[in-house]
Parts: structure tokens; C-alpha cells; sequence
């Protein structure tokens, strides 16, 4: 998972430390989903990269429409995950933002949800988060959006690991686990929620915690020490939920009646999979354990190559169009390979499929799907 202890790197100060190897280089440009719906060659890996390097060489103004652009990146990491040296441009980008939030140049939009953070740690409702009562050996990760957004997902999701034999705590609930702020620039604050969280898990004295989604995996596994110099408890065990239940599903400990007569199901790889280098066939596995002849159909932009929904990186709060736009990309592809259903666990990912799919394709969650066929 990475080096939990790793000192915070020179980049996050200097964003043109990075961008430097970035902002003439291509080979990562067909990943890019922003670039792939904007058909803008300025909305691209190297268009920001090079954006950025002429901010620093003060050959560019970060004016109202230079800064609408550098907030027009969705931090999915496909850049990164696609690149030959590993360059960490997305961390850049953060920086380049956080500098930009530090001169008073963000959009209004981004101090709106910094406000919101810092009062109530979550953007979704006013409601502070509640801390867990008691300590165990199992603890699950539940941040704001599964909390608020779509509690189905969780109550999913315990009912599962009940199936298992594990009655996991509840940790961070309610609380944005730092992500957002991260890749909207507001790195202290983001700072502040992942120490909360961390100091969170201490307290239980948990030595497993599950996960909803590669982002959270993502979030306190890479980002915490990359971004924020920040890392968790040396002997805790991080587990992604969906590859634990695929091989209980495996080892007979969870079984599940079949769903007949349904026609053909695609899957949408959760935001930010590809940067923990996931089992991408754990999920694939568990429906297809719960179907008796329904066909799988895919999208060509999938696993480690899987482009995001609007979700991913704020997008749905700084740029409501293009968070649209990306999200409707996700749905008309899976109407183009012939689905009727898509499953997806991510619960904002599965939020906004949902409320855009307008009754042309039927969108469900993994995790509630499953809990509701178990035996």
C-alpha cells in the first residue's frame, strides 16, 4: 500500500517541481476522461501541466478563467496510473490549487464547501459527525457520502459482513475523510478531517478496516502520506470490502439465491480504482455469483483504465456541467454496449448514475443487491 511514514514531498510546496516532466508530454492523454468530453486539448494532463508551469514562470495570470480551468481536472489519477515514470501530476495540480486558494483566487464555489467542512466536516448536511462508543478488532470506514448520501449502502454492507461472522465499529461517521478538500486545494483542512480519522481508528484499537470504495482505499493509503504527510497505524490491516466478500463468497460463507430472467448487466469500476491497483474481478466475481444467465457486457473504458462519473474530484460542486457531462458519458456507454443494469458500489457514483439514468437503463447497488439475495 505504500510507505505509511513518507516524508511530505518538496512537489506539494512547488507544484512546478512535477509539472516540469508533464507539460510537453502526451502519453497519457488518451486515459484523460475530462479531455475525452470536452474535446479541449487545455483540458488534458499536459494542458495543465502546462498551464501551471507558465503560472510559475509568470507567463500566465491566474484569472477567473485560467483558474476555472485548473478546476476543471477530476483527480481520478488516470494520468498518474497510465504514466511510464510515475510522475504525480495530480498531486500538482492540488498544489497548484492550494497556491491559488491561498492568493483569495478560488472559486466561490470552493469556499463555500470549505466553510461547510470546517463547521460541519461534510458538505452534505449540518449535522457534526458521531464518534464511535466502543473498541473491537473490526472496523469499517464510512465517511460522509455512504453516512448521508445513500445509508443503504452501509446497512448493505453490514448485513454482509454479519453474513461473514464480522460485526465491524463504525468509524467516520459523517466525516469526509479528506479527499475532497485534497483536490480542491484546501490541504490543511484536508489535514485536519484525515487526523481525526486516524486518531479515530487509534482510539478503537482495531487491526482490520474494511473499506466501501478503492477511494477511500485510495484516500488513507496513498493520499494521507503522499498529500499530507500523514499515515495510519503500522500494524492495521486495510481491506477492500468487495475482494473480502468475494472470497468468503469463494470459501462458502456467503451464499446467494439467483436472480433469474434479468437481461444483459454492465459493471462501472468505482472512481479511483486504478490508483490502488485493485482486484478488479472481485466485483465482476460477485455478480456474476448472483446471476443464473444474464449476460456481462463492458465498457471499453474499465479497470485500470475505467473512466470516472462527475463525482470524482468535487467536479459535481466546482463544475456541475462537466460533472454531468462525465456521468452521462458513464451511462450512454453502457446503453451503447446493450445493458439494462449497472452495478456500481461507490454510493456518490451510484447517486448520480441513478438520479441521470431518467428511466433508459436501471441502476443498483452491489452491495444492496447482494444483501438482498443472500440465503
Amino acid at each position: 500500500m505504500g510507505d505509511r511514514h513518507a516524508p511530505k514531498p518538496a512537489f506539494i510546496e512547488n507544484p512546478l517541481q512535477v509539472v516540469e516532466y508533464c507539460r510537453y508530454c502526451l502519453m497519457c492523454r488518451h486515459v484523460c476522461p475530462v479531455g475525452h468530453v470536452t474535446h479541449n486539448e487545455t483540458l488534458t494532463p499536459h494542458g495543465w501541466a502546462l498551464m501551471i508551469a507558465s503560472a510559475q514562470r509568470n507567463l500566465l495570470e491566474w484569472n477567473p478563467e485560467a483558474v476555472d480551468a485548473l478546476y476543471k481536472c477530476a483527480d481520478c489519477g488516470l494520468c498518474r496510473t497510465h504514466c511510464a515514470t510515475d510522475q504525480p501530476l495530480p498531486t500538482g495540480i492540488a498544489g497548484a490549487r492550494a497556491a491559488v486558494v491561498e492568493e483569495g483566487l478560488a472559486p466561490e464555489s470552493v469556499m463555500a464547501l470549505k466553510e461547510a467542512l470546517e463547521r460541519w466536516a461534510n458538505p452534505f448536511q449540518r449535522a457534526t459527525p458521531e464518534s464511535p462508543i466502543k473498541t473491537g478488532e473490526d472496523a469499517i470506514l464510512v465517511g460522509d457520502a455512504a453516512y448521508f448520501r445513500t445509508p443503504q449502502t452501509l446497512d448493505a454492507a453490514m448485513q454482509l459482513l454479519a453474513a461473514t461472522g464480522v460485526e465491524p465499529i463504525q468509524l467516520a461517521r459523517g466525516r469526509n475523510l479528506g479527499l475532497l478538500p485534497s483536490s480542491l486545494g484546501l490541504s490543511e483542512l484536508a489535514a485536519e478531517l484525515a487526523s481525526q480519522t486516524i486518531e479515530e481508528i487509534k482510539s478503537t484499537g482495531c487491526r482490520r478496516l474494511f473499506l466501501l470504495t478503492p477511494g477511500d482505499i485510495y484516500t488513507v493509503t496513498r493520499l494521507y502520506p503522499e498529500r499530507l504527510n500523514l499515515g495510519l497505524p503500522d500494524h492495521l490491516e486495510v481491506i477492500d470490502l468487495a475482494a473480502y466478500l468475494e472470497r468468503s463468497q469463494e470459501n462458502g460463507l456467503l451464499r446467494f439465491e439467483k436472480i433469474r430472467g434479468e437481461g444483459p448487466y454492465a459493471y462501472h469500476d468505482p472512481e479511483h480504482g486504478a490508483r490502488i491497483k485493485r482486484n478488479h474481478s472481485a466485483p465482476r466475481k460477485l455478480l456474476r455469483s448472483l446471476f443464473e444467465a444474464a449476460r456481462e457486457v463492458s465498457f471499453f473504458w474499465r479497470e485500470d483504465r475505467a473512466h470516472p462519473t462527475g463525482v470524482v474530484g468535487g467536479l459535481n460542486w466546482v463544475q456541475p456541467d462537466l460533472a454531468r457531462d462525465l456521468t452521462e458519458a458513464r451511462l450512454q456507454e453502457a446503453i451503447d454496449a446493450g445493458a439494462r443494469f449497472l452495478f456500481t458500489e461507490d454510493p456518490l457514483a451510484l447517486e448520480a448514475l441513478r438520479a441521470q439514468a431518467d428511466g433508459r437503463i436501471e441502476v443498483s447497488g452491489l452491495y444492496e443487491t447482494m444483501a438482498a439475495h443472500l440465503e
